[in-house]
């Protein structure tokens, strides 16, 4: 007997999201956001560009290859990662910003008002924050106040201990009940819910088990209305398939790009920004019955 199997359908709409007076759409066209880690120990890239001269060139090379936005983050946010100071990180992540907010939108990935304050006075246009607006209490008031987009992100724990045993009672269900918490603070904090953007934090205190149900499900998070970030690249949901070393994780990537786009994701925050472009053109093509 013949079975037919077609991709999901997104149910919901999801709204475009402001960035200051503009509309981004990212529902009828996935935006890719490419990964700048100007830090000495990030999982995948740690030190390749840590100075500014490599950090813009890496930035130049993702926008030409098709990057929307460009990630610029400045403190490691792997399993185990040390803190560091705002000051070390603003050293490490203004520079770069100030040298490419020109060429399109840029985010600051930072748990720090001070670090954004100071990257948004340097020209950025969104922070992307880890810990949900958690960590910092001045952050919401700050990302009122300037006007700006902010990525809202599940983590269970801190980096430190997230991967110790990570535990739920339903973990969609529990993300979504986070979600609708949080997206509720950053209302009641001034932030305007069309300047948010949720990510379910895949690898953020989640098991292997975890993760991947998390991206067979995720168009149950576009009932929150608001656009998806999905951040797989290289990780160690795709390590734990194919033994491989992040850098060796490229295709297994573009697995769960082309997965995550067809069951709902708006945005995919990726390193190998010309690899995905193909994969994420295609899927988009697929989801659109092109």
């Amino acid at each position: 007997m013949t079975r037919f199997v077609s991709f999901p359908q997104r149910a919901e709409t999801i709204s475009p999201f402001h960035v200051g007076d503009d509309l981004v759409d990212a529902d009828s066209r996935t935006l890719v956001m490419g990964i700048l880690n100007t830090t000495p120990d990030s999982f995948s890239d740690g030190g390749k560009h840590h100075d500014i001269v490599a950090a813009c060139a890496h930035a130049i090379a993702m926008r030409a290859a098709g990057a929307d936005i460009i990630d610029v983050g400045g403190e490691s946010t792997r399993p185990g990662a040390i803190p560091v100071s705002a000051k070390d990180e603003i050293a490490r992540v203004i520079p770069v910003v100030e040298a490419i907010a020109a060429t399109g939108l840029v985010s600051v990935d930072t748990m720090k008002s001070e670090v954004a304050l100071a990257a948004l006075d340097a020209g950025a246009h969104l922070i992307n924050d880890v810990s949900a607006l958690r960590f910092d209490p001045k952050m919401a008031g700050l990302l009122a106040e300037r006007g700006v987009p902010v990525v809202l992100m599940h983590m269970q724990g801190m980096p430190g201990t997230m991967q110790k045993d990570p535990q739920y009672g339903d973990v969609i269900e529990d993300l979504l009940s986070f979600f609708r918490e949080r997206i509720e603070f950053a209302m009641k904090a001034g932030i305007r819910e069309s300047q948010i953007i949720v990510d379910p934090g895949i690898g953020f205190g989640k098991t292997v088990e975890h993760n991947y149900r998390i991206l067979r499900e995720l168009g149950r998070f576009r009932e929150l209305g608001r656009p998806i970030l999905l951040g797989t690249s290289r990780k160690s949901l795709i390590g734990a398939i194919l033994q491989k070393p992040p850098e060796a994780r490229v295709l297994g990537t573009a697995a769960t790009v082309a997965i995550g786009i067809s069951n709902g994701a708006n945005i995919v925050r990726v390193h190998d920004v010309a690899e995905m472009i193909d994969v994420i053109r295609v899927s988009d093509a697929c989801r659109a019955g092109k």
